[in-house]
């Protein structure tokens, strides 16, 4: 059996065009990494931004699994470079995995390093922990509670809803642990707001506005479960555009205004541009008729797939099609037992979803997916797709956007690998910097 160092290599070899930082960056994203406790955080009274868990646990095990990593946090992101294999500076998101090969720790000369089975392969740097986040509400209620940032600063993530309405086995998405996330930090006694009132919202943003004197914070997303019917007896479209309207109301043009909801009506979708929301993701999750009936059975009895992406065509005529940027979890064609068997399949089938929407102008991004044990296909699958899946995604993707004359999408930072911030996936490192 081959090692990881082995795997990753042979990728980097064989790929050439796609970013070594990518390849690594990937293969955390995918399998995880742990922590020495020695490597880990003091949550909100130290000096490193701590994890959010900012609306899914994006970890391999519980929190009564993670040990001294339940305790203590670990960082929100780190960022590699150096090493071996010469790494330009690469954000990447946390998923702690205790039995992951890759483990973050101190060297012989107590530098951080990430090491891959026990040789040193990057030098980890840590989030610094922002001045915002050592404020807290009038209530008591810190800002990284109400509105955490990720992607080293640059995005403030309002989880304005921390459930889905899609409940239960014959709704939930089969990869999605919204809700897991949310009882697993209740009965942990961590804070976790339900539904974070729209005042106290308005009232994180101003610390962080106050605060972020560099204005590093450059965007924001509004997201949350999906609504089937009510919340506070708002639908989806009103309970979110809420907060669009009061936020752009009260902090005009300070941020870009993103929303993640699921694929309304147009006149839902005019709503949010009236608010001042200049970014829509309609995420469809998976391309595959049957996957997507399988994979998200409430997707599919409320709206359906067909009508899903009609509606994501006709909201690109509301925000123009750069500005409409649908989502999907890159890894869950392979998962077993109904994803493709073979890599080539899965990349052909996501290929096509992608010349689907790129030839229409609008570019879709993905997640890499993080298989969380309390989920179905987290369950049958705790490894993941193959890397050699990712990696080809990133070249199919690549090349597919370069075909259709498309750029990086707008609200993600920078791209190039040693200058992306987007930590979710490494899509935004494999694109050519833009001058």
């Amino acid at each position: 059996m081959e090692s990881r160092t082995d795997l990753i290599e042979d990728l980097m070899s064989r790929f050439p065009h796609v970013p070594r930082e990518a390849v690594i960056k990937e293969d955390l994203l995918r399998g995880g990494l742990a922590f020495d406790d020695a490597a880990l955080t003091d949550n909100e009274n130290g000096d490193v931004k701590p994890k959010s868990y900012f609306i899914f646990s994006f970890d391999h095990r519980t929190l009564p699994e993670l040990g001294e990593a339940a305790l203590r946090r670990p960082p929100e992101e780190i960022v590699l470079t150096g090493g071996p294999y010469g790494l330009r500076r690469t954000v990447v998101s946390v998923r702690t995995n205790p039995s992951s090969p890759y483990r973050v720790k101190p060297d012989a000369d107590g530098r951080l390093m990430l090491f891959l089975e026990g040789r040193a392969i990057a030098e980890v740097g840590l989030p610094p922990m922002p001045d915002y986040y050592r404020h807290t509400l009038a209530n008591g209620k810190q800002v990284m509670e109400v509105a955490p940032s990720i992607q080293w600063g640059y995005l403030i993530y309002l989880t304005v809803f921390r459930v889905c309405q899609y409940f239960g086995a014959k709704e939930e998405c089969q990869y999605c642990d919204i809700n897991h996330n949310w009882r697993q930090h209740k009965a942990a006694g961590r804070p976790y707001t339900g539904v974070k009132p729209v005042d106290e919202v308005l009232e994180a943003l101003a610390i962080i506005d106050r605060h972020d004197t560099l204005k590093t914070s450059t965007a924001y997303t509004l997201t949350g479960g999906s609504v089937t019917s009510q919340v506070g007896g708002k639908t989806e479209a009103d309970f979110y555009g809420q907060y669009a309207q009061a936020i752009e109301e009260r902090f005009p043009g300070r941020w870009i205004g993103k929303v993640v909801a699921q694929a309304l009506p147009r006149a839902d979708v005019q709503r949010f541009h009236d608010y001042g929301i200049r970014i829509y993701h309609p995420n469809y999750e998976v391309w595959d008729k049957r996957l997507f009936e399988l994979y998200c059975p409430g997707k599919e009895r409320y709206v359906g797939r067909e009508e899903w992406h009609r509606r994501i065509l006709e909201s690109a005529e509301v925000f123009g099609p750069r500005n409409v940027i649908p989502n999907f979890v890159a890894g869950i064609e392979m998962a077993e037992p109904f994803g493709f068997t073979t890599v080539d399949e899965a990349i052909d089938s996501t290929a096509e979803g992608l010349q689907y929407f790129m030839s229409r102008g609008i570019t879709p991004r993905f997640t890499t997916w993080c298989p969380e044990p309390t989920t179905p296909l987290g369950k049958t699958n705790p490894n993941g797709a193959p890397l050699e899946y990712h990696i080809r995604l990133l070249e199919t993707y690549r090349a597919t956007m370069e075909a259709n004359g498309l750029t990086s999408p707008p609200g993600y930072g920078p791209a190039g690998a040693g200058k992306a911030v987007f930590s979710v996936s490494s899509f935004m490192d494999s694109l050519p910097a833009e001058e």
